[in-house]
Parts: structure tokens; C-alpha cells; sequence
């Protein structure tokens, strides 16, 4: 029996997790044994107790609560707590995923005591290392012993960086294994995507129809707590919904509906509030999120994950950021990046509205990137 840690933090994480301890829970339940924890970086039970419920997640065995902070208090915190548990269970290796402050703290607490690292999203670069997300994925990969890449772009990076791509076991963080597993949220919308089908009201309950509304996401802090771009981004919105009599459907955190009416200028602020066509949402569940994708005319998105959603389902994306690490999508061309430019925002939209037809070819595997995962866990893990 290999046991596992399995560390997450916000939002995406647990999401992400639900995939692994799925095929663990239907395939491996012999082989492997899961310990989860949450840091608590991102808590409160909006945003977390309701996706363990709905996604059928095992319940954490631990709860750091961690809470936010600046980026050092928090992940020395983090890193300190997780060598407590490290200590105690004595895992054959932790998994961590993605990019956030708790996936840099549990690769520094696990290497630090020769536990091995598995990074699931491993190799993604957006280019910016002014983006704490771009130092925790370098510092993550660099102490790994498996490296599971959603796309061969990240295989790329992680060779330029200097992995070996086709080097022998047996794998350690100096031997360092790397793979193109593809992606474990694209198990994941093809395995809820029929329930939300099934189970969410989300769009009888806001009056929207197949096609006919625009899904926008905005949370990262340059965008929500700068004026100059908030403004930006909602005055090409609003310009948008009404020029196009279209619905704009907005789920926003209560922190960033707070800055709206701080950041936007009042006469916006006015227009925003009072329109017919833009509707701002609380925070919605996965399986919402999944309906209102599944069925949007197009997406606005600040959100790496909801890029890749939107092309699972085959939605144009235009992507409220300056760079993106999910390169194929704009390479493809269903996606283009705008940052937050009024004029190119409104530029891409009318792209998307006159494109005949968009190309969504298959990057991110078969839908079973979960089970791989455990395989070569079962295969390279003592």
C-alpha cells in the first residue's frame, strides 16, 4: 500500500484533487491510501466545504488554517505545519498541484526531508516572473521526483530548463521523472459536465438560454484592485452587452463586488448596477460553473483553469491577462489574449462574433490523466 499526501489550498486545488481521489476511491482503493490536507489558504464554506459536498470529495483529514496574508507569513506557516503532518504520517510521497503559495510550501516541507514530490500541472510557464504564481511553479518542478505535464508545451519548458526527458529509473528529486499525461480537469469536465446537465438550475434560474450570454471572470488582484483596469474591463463589457443585446453573467467573489464600487468610476459604477444586460453573481458552485460554460456563447476570463474549461467545451476565450501558460489555446486560435485593453477586448469579441469556424483540437488527453497519474505513482514510489 502506497500512502499518499495529498496537500490543497483554494478553490482549483480541490477541484483538481477530485479527479485523483476518484480513481483512487473506483480503481486503487487497495493500492492506494489518500491523506488529505487543506492549508486553509483560500477558506470559508462557500468556497470550499461545498465542493468536497458536491464533488464527493473525501473530507480533509487535516485543516491548517492557514487564512490569508502576505505571501512570506503565510507559506512559512504552511511549511512548518505540513512538516508537523509530514513528520507524523509518514507518507511514501506528497501531491501537489498547480501553482498556489500551499503547493510551493508542501514541495519546500516535503524535499527539505527527502519525501518525494509529485507536481500534478507541472511545466507550465507564463514568462512572468513577476507573477507569484510563475515562482511557485519553478520552484515546485525544480524539486520534484515526478514532473505529470497536461501538454507537451510543459514538457518543452521542463526540458529547456534542463530535465532529462527520457532518462531510467530509479526516479528521485536529482533523477527526476517527466510525463505528458494530459489533464486532469479535462477528467473532470467530461465526468460532471452530464451531472450538471442534470442537476444544475443555474441558467433557468438566471433566464438564460443555450448560446445567448457571455460567462466573465475576474478575480486576480492587478485586475480587481486597479481602477484603471477594472474600469477597463467594465466599460468594454458594458459596451458589449449593450451594443449586442447580449446577457454578461459574472461570478464574483464578495471581496471583488466590494471594489467595484470603490474602483469603478461612479457614472460606471451607476451603469453597471442598473444594467439590463450584466448580471453580477455570488460565487457559483464547480457544477454551476460547468452549466454556464458548457452552454455560454463565448468567455471572458482573468482565470487559467477557466481557460481551459471553455475550450473543453469548445467556447472562444478571451483572456483578461497580459500572458497566458496555456499557450496552445491562443496558438489554436480559439483563445486570444487581450489583457485589460478596452479596445482589444471589444476587437476580440467582434473576432469571435464573425469567425465561421474555430479550431479545438485535442491537447489534453483522453480523460484518464488520473489514472495514469496513480500507475506511475504505483510504479516509481517506494
Amino acid at each position: 500500500m502506497v500512502k499518499i499526501l495529498t496537500i490543497i489550498g483554494a478553490r482549483p486545488q480541490i477541484i483538481k484533487a477530485a479527479a485523483l481521489s476518484r480513481a483512487i476511491k473506483n480503481k486503487y482503493s487497495k493500492k492506494i491510501k489518500e491523506v488529505i490536507v487543506h492549508t486553509g489558504q483560500h477558506y470559508d464554506e462557500n468556497m470550499s466545504q461545498v465542493f468536497f459536498d458536491e464533488l464527493d470529495i473525501p473530507h480533509p483529514d487535516y485543516n491548517l488554517n492557514a487564512g490569508s496574508g502576505m505571501h512570506g507569513k503565510q507559506t512559512a506557516f504552511m511549511i512548518e505545519s505540513i512538516e508537523e503532518v509530514l513528520l507524523k504520517e509518514k507518507p511514501n510521497c506528497i501531491v501537489v498541484y498547480g501553482d498556489t503559495n500551499s503547493t510551493l510550501a508542501g514541495a519546500i516541507a516535503a524535499s527539505k526531508i527527502h519525501v518525494p514530490v509529485i507536481h500534478v500541472e507541472a511545466g507550465l510557464r507564463s514568462f512572468n516572473k513577476s507573477m507569484p504564481e510563475e515562482i511557485n511553479r519553478i520552484m515546485c518542478d525544480h524539486v520534484s521526483t515526478l514532473l505529470f505535464s497536461p501538454t507537451k508545451a510543459g514538457v518543452g519548458n521542463l526540458v529547456k530548463e534542463g530535465f532529462e526527458k527520457n532518462n531510467k529509473g530509479p526516479y528521485s528529486i536529482d533523477n527526476p521523472k517527466v510525463y505528458h499525461c494530459g489533464d486532469v480537469m479535462y477528467d473532470n469536465s467530461l465526468y460532471f459536465s452530464s451531472i450538471a446537465d442534470k442537476t444544475s438550475s443555474v441558467l433557468k434560474e438566471n433566464g438564460l438560454e443555450d448560446g445567448r450570454y457571455i460567462l466573465a471572470t475576474i478575480h486576480r488582484n492587478n485586475n480587481t484592485d486597479e481602477p484603471v483596469r477594472l474600469n477597463a474591463l467594465f466599460r468594454a463589457m458594458n459596451k458589449i452587452a449593450r451594443n449586442n443585446k447580449i446577457k454578461i453573467i459574472i461570478p464574483l467573489h464578495p471581496r471583488t463586488e466590494k471594489l467595484l464600487s470603490h474602483n469603478l468610476t461612479p457614472e460606471l459604477y451607476s451603469l453597471i448596477k442598473t444594467s439590463d444586460y450584466i448580471k453580477i453573481l455570488p460565487p457559483v458552485s464547480f457544477i454551476e460553473m460547468i452549466a454556464l460554460e458548457k452552454h455560454a456563447q463565448l468567455v471572458m476570463t482573468d482565470s487559467g483553469g477557466v481557460q481551459k474549461e471553455a475550450f473543453f467545451f469548445k467556447k472562444p476565450c478571451i483572456i483578461l491577462r497580459s500572458e497566458t501558460e496555456w499557450v496552445e489555446l491562443v496558438k489554436s486560435k480559439s483563445a486570444i489574449v487581450v489583457d485589460a485593453d478596452e479596445s482589444k477586448i471589444l476587437k476580440a469579441y467582434n473576432y469571435f462574433l464573425k469567425a465561421k469556424k474555430l479550431n479545438f483540437p485535442s491537447l489534453f488527453g483522453d480523460g484518464k490523466a488520473a489514472e495514469f497519474i496513480c500507475d506511475e505513482i504505483l510504479r516509481n514510489i517506494k
